[in-house]
């Protein structure tokens, strides 16, 4: 068997290797991401589950946190931006509009990617009393309590 035969041969392998190793990444995704621990907080990709955590799973995040206008309190958290992060790029962001809703207490609020990202806007979850998800933020607009999103369940990416 000649070198260029054995090289061939070897480049081959090992591409099957990659594609192996990648295939099954992907179908370890798909499979967690299809069964939602209670709790959690699922996150859609154009309506199609890509991944979900519960408030525990934020911890090694880096903390953040500000003191609202309305009541003076100390609001303290994770930047939603962060949490995104842990499972999307930057790119797959740049241009998305984000939904961040409550089924139990029929709201959601949208907002873009650079809203999100800009550390100024403070856009983060902060752990309620009940230990579920609030989202606060000294957004404009969104910047008082009766604005924010009590008991998150499910963040939309679009």
């Amino acid at each position: 068997m000649s070198q260029r035969t054995r090289i061939i041969i070897a480049v081959g392998v090992m591409a099957g290797l990659v594609v192996l190793v990648l295939g099954v990444e992907l179908l370890r995704r798909q499979m967690a991401a299809d069964t939602l621990e209670p709790g959690s907080i699922p996150i859609y990709v154009r309506g199609k589950l890509l991944a979900s955590f519960l408030p525990a799973d934020l911890e090694p995040l880096t903390g953040v946190s500000f003191v609202d206008d309305e009541e003076g309190k100390t609001q303290q958290g994770w930047m939603l931006r962060d949490v995104l992060l842990l499972y999307l790029t930057r790119d797959a962001l740049q241009d998305a509009d984000i939904t961040v809703s409550s089924s139990s207490r029929e709201k959601s609020v949208p907002f873009t990617w650079a809203e999100v990202d800009d550390v100024e806007n403070m856009v983060m979850f902060d752990l309620s009393g009940r230990g579920t998800l609030k989202l606060v933020s000294k957004l404009e607009g969104f910047d008082i309590r009766d604005a924010w999103v009590q008991d998150v369940d499910r963040i939309d990416v679009d």
